[in-house]
């Protein structure tokens, strides 16, 4: 069983990752073009600009950062050059956490066998995840204190999902809900708030235990509103839609 050791940061650097959708530009409609636009990022964005489980996603994130001044321009700097890209393909990039109207039942799977274990896995709970989040990630020195911050961030996660809430629509409705996204979310049996735990060794045992139970095939399918991750050294605060705009993106980022 391999060892999970948290990757300590000195300092609560910050990182930002915006889930965008890719539309046709004539009609809005979802377009499953995410493997077009790969083949022309150019080599320096390959690690900031990704795929994500349906091919009508771009996934955009910034590096390590130590403001949220800092998050801004270099957001804005990957945008404008995706942006540069899927314009000439006929392609716009749309900030809404569900789309209005595409149905999640005509999207396509991206090509990973990751992704396909766990749609085969899931089926539907898995085909409905056409949701956009925006991710804050806030760099931490321990894991008994990304345990400790995630225990202490649960009473505040509604009120970031009540201000970045942009997901009233779906399949054509108004749903009557501010953040649709957060219902669909609620699917999958390793997302919603995660357990209270009360150090490190406490989480690293859970996570063993879901993989040996085949309860999840990788660490990657907790997908908690909140959660550490071992790797980057932080935490993950994933319970926001993916806002409106920029402006938005980067006062979230700042109040998190």
């Amino acid at each position: 069983m391999p060892i999970m050791r948290f990757t300590s940061n000195p300092r609560p650097t910050v990182g930002t990752e915006i889930e965008l959708q890719l539309v046709n530009a004539d009609d809005l409609s979802l377009s499953s073009s995410i493997e077009q636009v790969m083949e022309s990022i150019p080599e320096h964005l390959a690690g900031s600009v990704k795929r994500e489980l349906m091919q009508c996603y771009v996934e955009i994130n910034t590096r390590v950062c130590n403001t949220a001044a800092e998050v801004r321009a270099d957001l804005l700097e990957k945008i404008l050059a995706v942006e540069e890209i899927v314009h000439p393909m006929g392609i716009q990039l749309l900030w809404a956490a569900t789309h209005p109207f595409s149905s999640w039942r005509h999207q396509k799977i991206t090509v990973n066998d990751r992704y396909y274990r766990l749609v085969d896995l899931m089926k539907d709970v898995a085909r409905r995840l056409v949701t956009f989040g925006l991710h804050v990630h806030v760099g931490v020195d321990s894991g008994d204190k990304a345990v400790m911050v995630c225990d202490r961030m649960l009473q505040h996660l509604p009120l970031l999902l009540a201000l970045s809430a942009n997901s009233p629509f779906w399949e054509g409705r108004n749903t009557g809900l501010q953040s649709n996204r957060s219902k669909i979310m609620e699917g999958l049996p390793t997302a919603g708030l995660p357990y209270q735990m009360r150090n490190w060794s406490e989480y690293v045992w859970l996570v063993h235990h879901l993989e040996d139970t085949g309860f999840i095939n990788t660490i990657r399918e907790i997908w908690w509103d909140i959660r550490p991750h071992h790797e980057f050294g932080t935490v993950e605060i994933r319970v926001c839609d993916v806002p409106p705009d920029l402006d938005q993106v980067v006062a979230l980022t700042a109040f998190i």
